[in-house]
């Protein structure tokens, strides 16, 4: 399914009922003034023991799968399903709340938790669980490409506004595991120009900053009317070496708005495990920072105030694309130079 960014509805979106919204909006808006601005120091390795052990756990759950369980969503590591990404969907039909036993379940809490900064990871996950409906966090499926502990491994979780990968860096130049997606939709489905409650909108805000202290002339560079639309998987493609990339080159701000954008990297990189966030920005700085691109989008501008709901960091190897109308959308696919 497709959703072109000319319109505010959002087929793609679609499983959770008006009463799921009833039920959960509420506890939306208690998550998302819970959640706190960190900003990550990137240049920080983070210990083994807490980079890895999602990754451990990973194993332990593979361990633990019967033959039956694997039928349903074990793969091949070279699985062409392994680098699909989209905004609503199971990757598999083996749900994480009917398919596998109690003990499974916790492991795959962790696993997921795990993926996560100490700070961000409890209301990150009462993000899934919300957006998941009556199911919760349930209500996502699973997969797993290859063997843990035998050679190369990926396993994925995925479900409305929620895409995570962990694969002990058995994929070769990515960065996440491959394409990740986050998103909310907190108290209403179609958001007011606040966005009250959503987890992720502080993004936006911070982003907002950035365009801000551009002056006119730069400010037309980087405002747009022609963003990415939705298209699966294809939402995420490489511009690569050479290709046509959209908005202000971080070359050309100044010392202290580049230093700005890079605070609003880190800003936006905060949910997200220390080991991930080192490994991101490893991957741009050999890219170049330089040719990292930022742009805004005019449309679907809610409340028409100027605060931009559309915008992305884009480089040769890296898209980062925030969707904010009618709600967040956030793609992301991030690769180290070849």
């Amino acid at each position: 399914m497709t959703r072109h960014s000319g319109s505010r509805n959002c087929p793609d979106c679609g499983d959770l009922t008006r009463r799921d919204f009833l039920k959960t909006g509420a506890a939306a808006v208690a998550v998302g003034a819970a959640m706190p601005l960190v900003v990550v120091r990137a240049d920080e390795p983070a210990s083994t023991s807490a980079a890895t052990r999602s990754e451990t756990l990973v194993g332990q759950l593979y361990g633990t799968l019967t033959a039956e369980q694997k039928k349903t969503m074990a793969f091949p590591f070279d699985h062409p399903l392994r680098s699909k990404v989209d905004n609503n969907w199971r990757i598999t039909a083996a749900r994480v709340g009917q398919h596998f036993t109690a003990d499974q379940q916790a492991l795959i809490r962790e696993i997921f938790q795990g993926l996560h900064s100490p700070q961000y990871a409890a209301t990150v996950m009462k993000q899934v669980e919300h957006d998941n409906g009556q199911a919760g966090f349930g209500g996502c499926s699973i997969a797993m490409f290859g063997e843990p502990d035998t050679g190369k491994f990926e396993f994925v979780l995925s479900g409305r506004h929620v895409t995570r990968r962990c694969d002990g860096d058995s994929i070769e130049g990515a960065v996440f595991g491959g394409p990740i997606f986050y998103g909310h939709a907190a108290a209403s489905f179609n958001e007011p120009a606040d966005h009250q409650g959503n987890v992720y909108w502080y993004q936006a805000q911070r982003a907002n900053e950035l365009f801000q202290a551009l002056d006119g002339k730069q400010r037309k560079l980087a405002l747009r009317d022609d963003p990415r639309p939705e298209q699966q998987t294809d939402t995420v493609k490489l511009a690569g070496p050479g290709g046509k990339l959209h908005g202000i080159p971080f070359g050309e701000l100044s010392a202290d708005q580049r230093q700005l954008a890079e605070q609003v990297m880190a800003d936006v990189l905060a949910p997200f495990r220390e080991a991930d966030v080192a490994e991101c920005m490893k991957a741009i700085k050999a890219s170049g920072l330089d040719k990292l691109h930022m742009a805004y989008y005019s449309v679907e501008d809610i409340g028409n105030d100027g605060v931009w709901d559309i915008w992305q960091i884009e480089g040769p190897d890296m898209v980062w694309y925030f969707r904010g109308a009618p709600h967040v959308h956030t793609w992301v696919h991030i690769r180290h130079p070849a």
